[in-house]
């Protein structure tokens, strides 16, 4: 499957759309399911190289299925490379404060916000990693938030686990530079303040699902991470999909689905 198929997927209109800070990018998109009571929720976070190209639009189809699934579904937009305020630190404060939104969204929302996990893809993998971290962050990092929204777990689909790394295989070409505002031995404050490898351990579950065919992200970062973050006493899995390849993780119809479906129900269900 190639970016181009991704984004020829169906767009299923979100039930709102709501801003969680001034700027254009700063949205995110709410769907509910169709059943009573307060759902849980998944924080949906879109890839694409931080790149400000890549939007919301390659995740509308699978944030549908997991609502149909049962689960609200909050879908986070935020200022990437290439639009203003994008890159450090905006890119990460976004997904922060976006993510930290969802207490406001639940006074008007069924939201369970007791049961919220992050799910992401590739370098929304990261992100989504980094939002269950960030609770580690000193108080002078300028990503430090005082009280970020507590989650269940994260699932990271095909994930940038390692930025250091990453930067020196070329994964998404200069984009981890560009994020960091230089490459990671310059910018070392930086990149330990961002890399989830870096940032071990979470303190919660984490589940990540990998295609056997991935031609962007290598598997290695995914086993690297797994071991590194069972060392510092972690719950960890790869799951590993073998008929798929980088972008059939976020499609709902690919066989990569029941993996995804299952990592989120884990998570939300059993924990």
């Amino acid at each position: 499957m190639t970016s181009r198929d991704l984004l020829a997927l169906p767009q299923p209109t979100a039930d709102r759309t709501i801003a969680y800070g001034p700027a254009p990018q700063q949205v995110a998109e709410l769907r509910l399911p169709r059943m009573p009571g307060p759902r849980p929720v998944v924080i949906v976070i879109h890839g694409g190289c931080w790149e400000a190209e890549w939007g919301l639009d390659h995740v509308r189809a699978l944030a549908a299925a997991l609502t149909t699934a049962g689960y609200a579904t909050w879908s986070l937009e935020y200022r990437r490379i290439g639009n203003a305020g994008g890159g450090w630190p905006g890119t990460l404060e976004d997904v922060g404060r976006g993510a930290d939104h969802l207490r406001e969204v639940a006074g008007a929302h069924p939201l369970d916000i007791g049961r919220v996990v992050a799910l992401g893809h590739s370098a929304g993998g990261q992100l989504a990693l980094w939002l269950a971290a960030r609770r580690r962050l000193p108080e002078a990092s300028p990503l430090h938030a005082g009280r970020p929204l507590p989650l269940r777990g994260v699932v990271a689909l095909a994930a940038i686990t390692d930025l250091r790394a990453g930067a020196s295989a070329g994964t998404c070409g200069d984009a981890i530079p560009r994020l960091l505002g230089g490459e990671p031995a310059e910018r070392d404050a930086r990149a330990r303040e961002a890399s989830p490898i870096e940032l071990l351990p979470l303190g919660v579950p984490q589940r990540l699902v990998c295609g056997a065919r991935d031609a962007t992200v290598p598997l290695e970062q995914a086993r690297s991470y797994e071991s590194a973050a069972r060392r510092a006493g972690d719950a960890v899995s790869v799951e590993v999909v073998e008929d798929a390849g980088h972008f059939e993780l976020v499609d709902p119809a690919s066989p990569a689905w029941p993996a995804v479906r299952g990592a989120v129900a884990a998570l939300l269900e059993t924990c």
